[in-house]
């Protein structure tokens, strides 16, 4: 009872955002529940493998990232993907879960290491096969155990954790033009 309680209460419904655009009512309870959403989950391995992403993830982030960067991609990736997921027409199934800020998190690592094979003048694509495997498994279960759109949110996250990264790394904004001036 408890779990469908905050499920009720914290989950993301896709309609939510297009309310409020309509009514112009932007109120406080509707728009956490584009942070909160990740903080509820529908089963105890739902939970654990999130856990274990944003544990193992985090940390090999907030290496390299500082505290508050940590926490920008993360609670950014998680709104970026609510409001992602949100503005697919013909998706009604709530978003819940801590994969999509997750994902940023992924996104993160990604650019990490896509930075890293940069300085040593090898193909950046490499970076890219973390989320490329986590992709392909998410269509082969999809394929075997039918799908949901979830992935939409996952994919999003992804995108803003890589693209936030530009922003937030050590560096930033400054190294980002200090490469675009020497090209």
């Amino acid at each position: 009872g408890w779990r469908l309680m905050a499920l009720e209460r914290f989950a993301l419904s896709p309609r939510m955002l297009g309310y409020m655009f309509e009514t112009g009512e932007w109120r406080l309870d509707a728009l956490m529940r584009f942070v909160t959403y990740s903080l509820v989950h529908v089963s105890f391995v739902q939970t654990l493998f999130a856990g274990v992403f944003i544990l193992a993830l985090g940390k090999m982030v907030s290496e390299v990232f500082r505290p508050w960067a940590f926490l920008v991609i993360y609670i950014s990736s998680a709104v970026i993907a609510g409001v992602v997921y949100s503005l697919i027409p013909g998706i009604e199934a709530a978003l819940y879960g801590a994969f999509p800020p997750a994902y940023g998190l992924i996104g993160a690592f990604t650019f990490v290491l896509w930075a890293r094979l940069g300085a040593m003048h090898a193909n950046r694509a490499g970076a890219f096969t973390l989320i490329g495997g986590l992709l392909a498994m998410q269509l082969l279960f999809a394929a075997l155990f039918g799908g949901s759109p979830e992935w939409i949110a996952d994919v999003a996250g992804f995108a803003s954790g890589f693209g936030l990264s530009f922003l937030v790394a050590p560096g930033g904004p400054a190294a980002m033009m200090a490469r675009i001036r020497r090209r």
